[in-house]
């Protein structure tokens, strides 16, 4: 029988191609597994999570405690938001995720699109995990990090006055 490129014989030469087929090893897939298995579990509790309508807090949920920038400065930590926009994100309302916290729901939609990647990874030995993992450069890092910092400055500018404030 011949190999196509969905059969599940992976020695066959890849299609257009004299050579065979390369596929990821062990390692590999198995890294696959255990980045999927983490990116469905942060969406799942994601899901599991009521969001705060404050837009912040929906950790408590977890059983944490409030946040301790909260508290002591009555100003949003730089994470402030994040697990409430990923619930949001989680229920499909990706508006009212990058109202919460843009980078919440990038975060969030990172987790799904990495849910998936890996999972082919894990499934086809597929290289594709390779090559998605060069794109993680220097540069790309700072650029995280600088969308960091302004979702944290516009989740500041968006701080209502008092929020901390017992509620009577």
């Amino acid at each position: 029988m011949a190999s196509t490129p969905f059969s599940p014989d992976r020695t066959g030469p890849a299609p257009g191609r004299g050579g065979g087929r390369v596929c990821a090893g062990l390692g590999a897939r198995a890294a696959g597994v255990l980045l999927a298995v983490l990116s469905i579990t942060m969406l799942a509790v994601g899901a599991s999570l009521a969001p705060a309508a404050e837009g912040h807090g929906t950790h408590r949920g977890l059983g944490l405690p409030a946040c301790g920038w909260v508290v002591a400065f009555d100003k949003p930590c730089p994470t402030c938001g994040m697990t409430t926009a990923v619930a949001h994100a989680a229920d499909g309302n990706l508006v009212r995720a990058f109202v919460a916290q843009p980078m919440g729901l990038v975060c969030a939609l990172t987790a799904a699109t990495l849910f998936w990647l890996s999972l082919h990874v894990a499934v086809t030995g597929s290289r594709l995990g390779t090559v998605a993992g060069r794109v993680i450069t220097p540069r790309v890092l700072w650029v995280l990090a600088g969308l960091t910092i302004a979702a944290w400055a516009y989740k500041y500018a968006t701080w209502p006055d008092g929020a901390n404030a017992p509620v009577p």
